[in-house]
């Protein structure tokens, strides 16, 4: 028997121990259908929010940290899968999209739109209990956004859909900044929704042409077909030294140090960089990819300065 065999009882009883065949796919039909990488990175961003405002130390919130992780996940999750029962006969005619759970039949309608309905209401409700009305409403706010207007008006009808389509995308940080004791009104809740509203741009634009042609199938129109590729990857670079701006100037408020300050430099510099060769050689397929990857990098890493160099602080007598 090979050193890396296992026996043949132990083997069975591995297979026994795993949920049936569909049992697995339903759960990941499920998850596929919440779109979890998203909902990820929107709950690294109510995170944030939540640990740049909440106090530290004895008097930290962990209930409100644990409803507002739990309330944005479900209602990421039930805004996800309502979008793709709204948009499931488009989603039939793109390649990148017609093996999704709907157009696929690997669920049914009713399924979906039970699925989106129940995470929509319960993550309204374990926001609204758990933190507060505020971040109830906010949280409200953004999913009636993106399936009321966004989804079903501005998406199939404008070519700058994802202009206004980044507001509900830019609100879990201020949810979490609100769960954790901070207002509206600060400055910390604003600088965090405007780095979200601005990084949505270049990440999207940059997918959005990569697929323009699939977009094209289904509808949807692209600001490729309004300004032009190279016009598009001119307003990315616009969108990347906004962003830029913004996040070296949130210490000036408050909102870090001169760790936030150097990250948001040199994060900064590399992603202008990469809109700029982008928007040089637009046609270039590396470009988009290496763009749209690291915009991931960005919002993680400048995230994650952000709230380390708060916790050091407060660790340090």
């Amino acid at each position: 028997m090979g050193l890396f065999q296992r026996p043949a009882g132990a083997v069975a009883a591995a297979a026994r121990a795993l949920p049936p065949a569909g049992v697995r796919d339903s759960v990941g039909a499920y998850a596929e259908l919440s779109k979890l990488g998203i909902v990820l990175l929107v709950l690294v961003s109510a995170c944030a929010g939540f640990m740049l405002a909440a106090p530290l130390g004895a008097e930290f919130p962990w209930r409100q940290g644990c409803a507002v992780l739990l309330g944005v996940m479900l209602l990421s999750c039930g805004a996800s899968a309502l979008n793709q029962v709204q948009e499931r006969e488009r989603d039939a005619l793109m390649g990148r999209t017609a093996n999704r759970p709907l157009p696929s039949g690997r669920l049914s309608l009713a399924q979906g739109t039970l699925f989106a309905a129940l995470a929509l209401v319960t993550g309204a409700m374990v926001l609204w209990l758990g933190v507060g009305g505020t971040a109830g409403i906010l949280g409200l706010a953004a999913a009636s956004f993106y399936n009321g207007l966004y989804t079903p008006w501005l998406k199939p009808t404008s070519p700058f859909a994802a202009v206004p389509g980044a507001v509900p995308g830019s609100l879990p940080p201020v949810i979490g900044w609100v769960a954790g004791g901070g207002s509206l009104a600060d400055a910390g809740a604003l600088i965090l929704f405007g780095v979200l509203f601005l990084w949505q741009m270049p990440h999207f634009w940059a997918l959005a042409l990569r697929y323009r042609a699939d977009y094209a199938s289904g509808g949807f129109p692209m600001v490729s077909e309004a300004v032009g590729v190279e016009g598009t990857a001119r307003l990315i670079l616009l969108y990347a030294l906004g962003l830029t701006a913004l996040a070296v100037a949130a210490p000036s408020f408050g909102l870090g140090g001169w760790a936030s300050l150097a990250a948001a430099s040199l994060l900064g510099w590399r992603l202008i960089w990469l809109a700029s060769k982008f928007a040089r050689r637009p046609e270039d397929q590396r470009g988009w990819l290496s763009l749209f990857l690291f915009s991931n990098v960005y919002l993680l890493l400048f995230f994650a300065v952000l709230v380390g160099e708060r916790l050091l602080r407060h660790a340090l007598p």
